[in-house]
């Protein structure tokens, strides 16, 4: 299924002021498993920051904003660039967060497999992004050289265990056509961190039994019916009015449990 372009119709209708997107981060907070857990681990590192700190970030695949704009308004003093490969996305992008007043924030067309600031940041953030690239070992050898010493590489993708809704591993396919690769192994992914450089690293299953539920009831079904006819858009607010308590209940019990599996991957690496 074409994602991209349901992602783009939604854009639009929720950037016709600045209102409409904040409430659309609002609403992609909410729905979004994979946010519950990227904002949790985001909120632990900041409070490991002593307060008068000055500190780096780069948001590494920025897509809407939603993370750089979350990371905006952590109690740090921050710099944040975030760079995406679209130049709509970061022309949109820079005029909302202008208009917004966030001065600490520039965004920037860059391709990953090239982009490189040697030891400028304090945090990388990758979020739903390494899926894309097919050459992501020289993508993590340049977030390696690009961290500062101790800087530390959040990555949220799908793993291997179905990621990206895919069960059937011979024949399988892909519930988002963009992704050039269903998941990752946990194993070899940080064994690639570790050839990048990383000195640790730490990996952990997301979208156990009650997040899969969870992302079924507020994405993979509206999606789908988005999919079939956009007149479908008129009835989304009373689904999620129906299915909106069970996928939150789903998510907050995703959030808190350990899973021996899961079709999610949290990956934290140090330099």
């Amino acid at each position: 299924m074409q994602y991209d372009p349901i992602k783009r119709s939604l854009g639009k209708v929720f950037n016709k002021t600045p209102f409409l997107r904040k409430l659309f981060y609002k609403l992609l907070d909410i729905l979004l498993l994979r946010s519950w857990h990227v904002r949790k681990e985001l909120r632990s590192w900041a409070k490991s920051i002593p307060v008068a700190s000055k500190v780096n970030i780069l948001d590494a695949g920025s897509g809407f904003g939603q993370y750089t704009w979350f990371m905006s308004g952590l109690k740090l003093n921050s710099s944040i660039l975030a760079v995406d490969v679209k130049d709509e996305q970061i022309a949109d992008c820079n005029a909302f967060f202008d208009k917004a007043g966030k001065k600490n924030v520039l965004f920037e067309k860059a391709d990953l497999t090239s982009f490189t600031k040697p030891g400028q940041f304090d945090l990388i953030l990758s979020v739903d992004v390494m899926e894309h690239i097919a050459e992501d070992e020289k993508v993590f050898s340049n977030f390696y050289d690009s961290l500062s010493q101790d800087g530390m590489l959040l990555i949220s993708t799908p793993s291997d265990q179905g990621g990206s809704d895919v069960h059937d591993h011979d024949h399988g396919e892909s519930f988002i056509d963009e992704h050039v690769r269903d998941g990752y192994n946990i194993i070899d992914i940080q064994e690639k961190l570790r050839k990048a450089g990383f000195s640790s690293c730490e990996a952990s299953y997301s979208y156990g039994i009650p997040g899969q539920l969870g992302w079924k009831l507020s994405m993979k079904y509206p999606i789908l019916m988005l999919n079939a006819s956009k007149l479908l858009f008129i009835i989304l607010p009373f689904y999620y009015l129906l299915t909106s308590p069970f996928a939150l209940l789903f998510n907050c019990m995703d959030l808190y449990s350990n899973h021996e599996s899961g079709t999610g991957l949290l990956v934290k690496a140090w330099k």
